[in-house]
């Protein structure tokens, strides 16, 4: 199990910056029923820890010498630096089920995109509920399976362990390959290609001034700081 050491913090809102400037990212501590406590844990810490569990597995989060299950949580990021400023832990109670997104993993080759058709992900995280030790890290989609234009993947080809149960529709779509757009765009012109007669005769009309012709082809998080 991945883990990381966290520090209680006092300093909250706009103050946190000076926390961020000395390496730190502040964070919050919560679970079902316990008022959230304000923390801080190492940046670089935290980024190796997020890497390798991302949000859907436990890690041990250790807070003055006391050990606790969480789950990362509701993690804010700068849209300017791309760098987490904000994160939450979600405790969670080992004995108990918990609902979690968990993303997709795409995997394989499909033959139908190698012949030129455009693969289309239609999902990329699932919701499942579980006990904490049984979450999975990720789900695989085996692309493999698409062979033909109009192919899809469904949730239900997912494959999860015993303990793990499915909250979206099992015949709903995560993946499917769609044809070339060159060639639905070519079919839909020759079902509505006018006659040569017709053409002949617009040909023939003169435009009125400014016409134009175009064509258009869960688990609870917190917010505080």
């Amino acid at each position: 199990m991945q883990s990381i050491v966290a520090e209680k913090r006092d300093i909250l809102g706009k103050k946190t910056n000076s926390l961020r400037k000395r390496g730190f990212l502040p964070a919050v501590i919560y679970g079902k029923g316990k008022p959230s406590e304000s923390i801080a844990v190492k940046e670089t810490d935290f980024l190796k820890l997020w890497k390798a569990a991302g949000e859907s597995s436990i890690v041990e989060l250790e807070l003055d010498g006391k050990k606790r299950n969480v789950l990362i949580q509701d993690v804010a990021i700068d849209p300017l630096k791309d760098t987490p400023i904000h994160a939450d832990f979600y405790a969670v109670d080992m004995t108990k089920t918990v609902k979690v997104e968990v993303p997709l993993e795409f995997i394989g080759e499909s033959d139908a995109v190698k012949g030129g058709g455009i693969l289309i992900k239609v999902s990329h995280a699932v919701e499942v509920e579980s006990l904490p030790a049984d979450l999975p890290r990720s789900l695989s989609v085996d692309l493999s399976i698409l062979k033909n234009i109009g192919d899809s993947f469904a949730v239900k080809g997912l494959k999860v362990s015993k303990g793990v149960k499915m909250l979206k529709n099992l015949d709903e779509i995560i993946a499917l390959v769609e044809a070339p757009r060159a060639e639905v765009e070519l079919k839909g012109e020759e079902a509505v290609a006018p006659s040569l007669e017709s053409i002949e005769v617009l040909s023939k009309k003169p435009k009125a001034e400014g016409e134009e012709a175009a064509e258009t082809s869960s688990v609870p998080s917190s917010k505080n700081e």
